[in-house]
């Protein structure tokens, strides 16, 4: 079903929000959908290739747009897990800093 850990992580993330009544389950198939066919737009192959990178953008757009966190915040926990991940040795669970 993944084909890397990121992938999961931004499925539970987005399984977890909403169940904590972030945003309803129809407004993140409607944030997906329209993600996915902006992407149709754009002229993206539509094989299921980049699946996960729209389901990552509609969730990142969705927290932002519910002020989740704000735009800012969201580039800054994007670095940090840039930082982390490049930091961390192989085989180790990537983890943040304080």
């Amino acid at each position: 079903m993944f084909a890397a850990p990121w992938q999961a992580q931004a499925f539970a993330i987005a399984v977890r929000l909403s169940e904590q009544g972030h945003f309803s389950w129809s407004q993140w198939a409607d944030a997906l959908g329209a993600e996915l066919q902006s992407a149709v737009d754009r002229g993206e192959p539509d094989d299921g290739s980049r699946y996960y990178d729209h389901w990552l953008a509609a969730l990142e757009r969705l927290v932002t747009s519910k002020a989740l966190l704000s735009p800012g915040e969201l580039r800054e926990r994007r670095d940090a897990w840039v930082y982390a991940y490049r930091h961390t040795p192989h085989g180790m669970p990537v983890t943040l800093r304080e």
